[in-house]
C-alpha cells in the first residue's frame, strides 16, 4: 500500500504539463496530513501547463562526468523529465547549438536525486566554465547560454548574475521567483546588431518565446487529457519513458490517468479554453505560422531562432499522442515542424 500510495502522488505530480515555467517537484513543502487531497490535487494543477516527467539532477555532481563542448571550456549536466516542455525546449537549443550535455535521470518517486539544489524545480543546467554553475529556469538557461555563446566580453558567471530572482507572491498568496529579463539576450551594442541586424527582429523573437510559456504551453494538457483513453495512452506514455518500479508503474499509470482527466476540464476553465480544446490548439499552431509568413522558413529566417526552438521543444512532448497526430492534420503546422526538425538533426550528426 505504500508503493502504491507513493505512486499515486507521483501519477498527479507527473501529469505531464505545468503551468508555469519550469517543472516543479512535489515536495514536504507542500504540506501533509489531513490536506492530502487538497495536496494532490493542489499539484496537478500546478503541473497543469507543462509536461511531469522528470530526469532530475545528480545527487552529487562528481559522480558523473559532464559532457564538453568541442572548445574543452564548458562542460553540460541537464536536470530534466524527457516529456517536460520546458526540458525539452533547453534540449532543442542545445542539441540545435551542437552542445554536447548529459543528461540524468531521477526516480520520480523518490526524487533523491535534486535534493542537492533548494530550487525544486526542472529544467536545471549545471554548467562549469571554470566553476560550476546552476542556471535555473528554461528561459534563463536559454537566455544565458546564448549570450556566453555570442559574447566573449563577460564571464558565465557575470552573465547568470543579469538574470537575478526576483521574489513575487501569487494571487494564492504563495512565495515564488520570476526572472523578468528572461527573454533577454546580455549583449553590447554591436553584438546586438549583428544577431538583431533591426530593432524589430529582437522584439518578435521575444514576444514568441514569452508566448510559447504563458499560453502554447497550457494547451497541451486539456488535449491530451481530453478523453479518458487520450488520459490512459498519456500516462502509458509518461511510465514507459520514466524511472518507475513495477507497482509504482502500474499505480502512476492508472490512478494519474483517472485523476487528470478531470484535472484537465478544471484547467480548462482556468485557461478559458473552448468546449473542444482541439479548436484552441489548432489556432494557436496557425497563428504561429502565419506569424512566420510564406517567405521565411523559420521565424528567424533561413535558420531558426530561439522562438523556433521554444515553441518547437512544446510541442514536441505531445510526439506519438493523438493531439499531435490531430494537430499535424488539422493545422498548417507540418512543414515548419518537418524543417525544425531536419535542422536539428543535422546539428545532432555534426557533434
Amino acid at each position: 500500500m505504500a508503493a502504491a500510495g507513493r505512486a499515486w502522488r507521483a501519477a498527479v505530480l507527473l501529469s505531464p504539463w505545468r503551468l508555469r515555467a519550469p517543472c516543479r517537484a512535489y515536495g514536504a513543502a507542500a504540506g501533509g496530513g489531513g490536506g492530502g487531497r487538497r495536496l494532490l490535487l493542489g499539484a496537478a494543477f500546478a503541473l497543469g501547463g507543462g509536461t511531469g516527467l522528470y530526469l532530475a539532477a545528480q545527487h552529487r555532481l562528481r559522480e558523473h562526468s559532464a559532457a564538453e563542448l568541442p572548445a574543452g571550456d564548458l562542460q553540460l549536466t541537464l536536470y530534466q523529465y524527457k516529456t517536460c516542455p520546458f526540458c525539452s525546449k533547453v534540449r532543442a537549443f542545445l542539441d540545435y547549438h551542437g552542445l554536447p550535455y548529459e543528461i540524468v535521470e531521477v526516480n520520480p518517486i523518490m526524487r533523491k536525486e535534486i535534493k542537492f539544489s533548494s530550487y525544486r524545480k526542472v529544467p536545471i543546467l549545471l554548467a562549469n566554465a571554470g566553476s560550476t554553475l546552476q542556471l535555473n529556469d528554461s528561459s534563463v538557461i536559454i537566455s544565458a547560454i546564448k549570450t556566453y555563446l555570442i559574447s566573449k566580453r563577460n564571464s558565465l558567471e557575470e552573465i547568470v548574475s543579469f538574470y537575478p530572482p526576483m521574489k513575487t507572491v501569487t494571487d494564492q498568496g504563495k512565495e515564488v521567483f520570476e526572472y523578468g529579463n528572461k527573454y533577454w539576450l546580455m549583449l553590447d551594442e554591436k553584438e546586438t546588431k549583428r544577431v538583431y541586424p533591426v530593432k524589430e527582429v529582437r522584439v518578435e523573437e521575444m514576444k514568441w518565446r514569452k508566448w510559447a510559456d504563458d499560453w502554447l504551453v497550457h494547451l497541451i494538457s486539456p488535449n491530451v487529457y481530453r478523453t479518458p483513453r487520450e488520459a490512459f495512452a498519456s500516462f502509458d506514455y509518461i511510465v514507459r519513458e520514466g524511472k518507475f518500479g513495477t507497482v509504482e508503474g502500474f499505480f502512476a499509470k492508472y490512478m494519474g490517468a483517472i485523476a487528470m482527466f478531470f484535472i484537465s476540464k478544471r484547467l480548462k476553465k482556468r485557461h478559458h479554453l473552448r468546449d473542444d480544446v482541439r479548436q484552441d490548439l489548432y489556432e494557436a499552431v496557425d497563428e504561429w505560422v502565419k506569424a512566420i509568413g510564406k517567405h521565411r522558413l523559420f521565424m528567424g529566417g533561413n535558420q531558426p531562432n530561439l522562438a523556433d526552438l521554444a515553441v518547437y521543444g512544446v510541442l514536441r512532448v505531445m510526439e506519438g499522442l493523438e493531439a499531435f497526430d490531430d494537430m499535424m492534420v488539422h493545422t498548417k503546422i507540418q512543414p515548419w515542424y518537418q524543417r525544425m526538425e531536419e535542422v536539428i538533426q543535422k546539428a545532432e550528426v555534426a557533434v
